[in-house]
């Protein structure tokens, strides 16, 4: 994508208050899953409305460490796994209790009229969330880009790589992962002034 043309990363502060604003809201328990899924996932909104709780439950019914996202949820042929953290296994978790019981092959994100919901309900949610909130350039792709971002940051720091980010995101190429990082630049200027 061209400079400018691509969904602006989100900052600590701005997540906070989008967690905070969608969780207080109407339906807040699924929102809340909606927005962590997107920041702490990195999923996509298609990938957000097809994932089933058989996608993050075990045989026995206990919820999964991870998202095994299958291939008929993703973009292409982009299945994967992803760790869940904390903050979204918590909130799966509320979820889950406030539905009850549910059926390993139901869509986790439901709506009031209906036992599923698309990709653009959940494009049209984060807009809607985003507008409400001031935060200008920002789209269902943020959080998305902002989780990219803050992988390919810290990766190094746990051992290990942007092959290991690329197949966190789902991409066919490290390429295209790369055009999903955005650039730090006060990285850039620390490096200029240690060379």
């Amino acid at each position: 994508m061209a400079l400018g043309k691509q969904a602006k990363t989100l900052t600590k502060a701005q997540i906070d208050t989008l967690i905070l604003h969608v969780s207080n809201g109407r339906n807040g328990s699924r929102n809340r899953v909606i927005a962590l899924l997107s920041v702490r996932a990195g999923l996509r909104a298609k990938e957000v409305a097809h994932l089933t709780w058989s996608m993050v439950l075990n045989s026995d019914g206990t919820l999964a460490d991870e998202i095994a996202l299958q291939d008929c949820a993703a973009k292409g042929s982009s299945g994967r796994t992803v760790p869940m953290a904390k903050d979204l296994k918590a909130a799966v978790v509320a979820w889950r209790n406030e539905l009850g019981t549910v059926d390993h092959n139901a869509r986790i994100i439901t709506t009031e009229r209906a036992a599923a919901t698309s990709a653009q309900a959940i494009v049209n949610m984060f807009a809607d969330w985003y507008r409400s909130l001031g935060f200008n350039g920002c789209s269902s792709h943020s959080g998305r880009r902002t989780f990219i971002t803050n992988a390919a940051r810290k990766i190094s720091t746990v051992g290990g790589s942007l092959r290991d980010v690329q197949a966190l995101a789902g991409h066919s190429s490290l390429t295209t992962t790369q055009r999903y990082i955005e650039v730090n630049a006060a990285a850039k200027r620390r490096v200029v002034e240690a060379i």
